[in-house]
């Protein structure tokens, strides 16, 4: 197969994007170009212990190769990322590539920001945060550029913003502003048959959800609402497929496709809702990161339509989600009528047609928690953003929604 390399989105130069190689071949091609000598490597670290990609990108890229993170937690926790800011930059390095999963390139983004403002303590960290009281006022732009080759749908590799949890206070925070989104991102659908379904299909969800969020909001714009449409008539396919044959690398790269053309949408900005603005706080809570759009996404649609913020956008995707023959069987299935059933509806029965969770309860998260999360969600810029306005009470209605 050709390589097809060229910007991620028609209209913008940056990210640039390369599918069609392997990534062994990809990386270092792409490496020259960018003129990367001393290449920092942070690898999933169930990547590195279960198979040998991590020994042949090595290999790949040889004496270029300055140093290598194995593994990070989810959520991508402060103290972690100064590690790795600590270690990048005791190795000078002049490019940073990341192999696994979305936790792992917001860590890479922040780590070159954070390189780019002589960052590498947590009060330090803060200060780059833009809702953050002790915001500096001079902020430089990230310098290190950003590899990226996923492993999931998470997609945050299009974007100029990254989310962190400050394992001081539990609570999860945007960066943005001038953090600089990663150069290149190499798809590779081969690579992605390690990544463990739940893992795969339920980050498919979370991009998915971008693509419902921005149809869904009340501020989208008619070249938004392309992309994400363009993007769920790629991902819902691809996902029910990819479930039915983990080994459909077609179905994989349409996946992967669509999560661009979801984030593609996302990166206009247009501002999303309280499906993944609830779900930045149910992260800390221990909820994984597209799991957090299976358990909201149904409940967020069905809250907004109950209080006829968005009915006829809402309309509108339940329509192209009949004409889908892949989802329309599922709703078949599940004798779903079209007269009766909601947005809501529909997306319960494709997460659940995925085996992918619905409840809080399945994450241990019971009544007495909610208050907290309820709380922090209330400080997140896209609950803010949700079509229906949401004080506490309304954020608690959907928590408990989906508490079992």
């Amino acid at each position: 197969m050709l390589e097809t390399f060229g910007p991620a989105f028609a209209d913008r130069d940056r990210p640039l994007l390369s599918f069609g190689l392997p990534f062994t071949e990809s990386l270092p091609k792409h490496t020259d170009e960018l003129h990367a000598s001393r290449i920092y490597i942070i690898c999933s670290g169930s990547l590195a212990r279960r198979t040998t990609y991590l020994d042949e990108l090595k290999r790949a890229l040889g004496s270029k190769v300055a140093g290598v993170r194995v593994g990070m937690k989810p959520h991508s926790l402060w103290s972690e990322i100064l590690e790795v800011v600590a270690d990048a930059r005791k190795c000078n390095t002049d490019l940073i590539a990341t192999l696994g999963a979305g936790s792992l390139t917001d860590a890479a983004k922040i780590v070159s920001f954070a390189l780019a403002n002589d960052v590498s303590t947590h009060a330090e960290l803060d200060t780059l945060c833009p809702t953050s009281s002790q915001k500096r006022e001079e902020i430089k732009p990230s310098q290190v550029p950003v590899v990226c080759i996923p492993t999931s749908l998470s997609a945050g590799e299009y974007s100029a913003s990254a989310g962190a949890t400050n394992d001081e206070t539990g609570q999860k925070h945007s960066f943005s502003g001038a953090l600089r989104g990663p150069a290149l991102i190499i798809l590779d659908p081969e690579l992605t048959t390690t990544t463990p379904d739940q893992v795969w299909l339920s980050t498919g969800i979370k991009a998915v959800d971008h693509c419902v969020e921005t149809l869904c909001s009340l501020e989208s714009d008619s070249a938004a609402d392309q992309d994400a449409r363009n993007g769920l008539a790629k991902l819902i396919p691809g996902l029910i497929k990819s479930k039915q044959n983990p080994k459909d690398l077609e179905a994989r790269l349409d996946c992967q496709l669509g999560a661009r053309d979801a984030m593609s949408a996302c990166t206009r900005g247009v501002p999303l809702g309280a499906s993944h603005g609830i779900g930045h706080q149910l992260g800390p809570a221990g909820v994984g990161h597209g799991e957090t759009s299976c358990i909201l996404n149904p409940a967020v649609c069905k809250y907004n339509y109950r209080k006829g913020a968005n009915i006829e956008r809402q309309n509108v995707i339940i329509q192209s989600l009949w004409a889908d023959s892949e989802a329309r069987q599922i709703f078949i299935q599940r004798r779903l009528e079209r007269e009766t059933a909601d947005l809501g509806d529909l997306m319960d029965a494709i997460i659940r047609a995925l085996e992918l969770p619905r409840t809080l309860k399945e994450f241990g998260i019971g009544e007495d928690k909610l208050g907290g999360i309820a709380e922090h969600s209330l400080k997140d810029r896209w609950v803010k953003t949700n079509p229906a306005p949401l004080d506490k009470e309304g954020v608690l209605e959907i928590l408990r929604m989906v508490l079992e």
